[in-house]
């Protein structure tokens, strides 16, 4: 598990999903974002495990957020 920060983001590609780009720039999906988190833009610090999940989206990294502050 580690611990990142940064914002909140909604993706358009094909049926749309929320992610977030930490501090360095790196590209997280988690698979399941809780819905207070869901706020374009929105500055946020989780705790995450990466998860080895198959997905449509061709886009950042599949966590499971472990917790999360805002």
């Amino acid at each position: 598990m580690k611990t990142i920060t940064g914002k909140v983001t909604y993706q358009q590609l094909a049926t749309g999903f929320w992610g977030i780009i930490d501090d360095s720039g790196q590209e997280w999906r988690p698979v399941n974002m809780p819905e207070q988190l869901k706020k374009e833009g929105k500055r946020v610090s989780v705790t995450i495990k990466e998860v080895d999940e198959m997905s449509i989206f061709m886009w950042g990294t599949p966590v499971r957020i472990v917790s999360f502050s805002t």
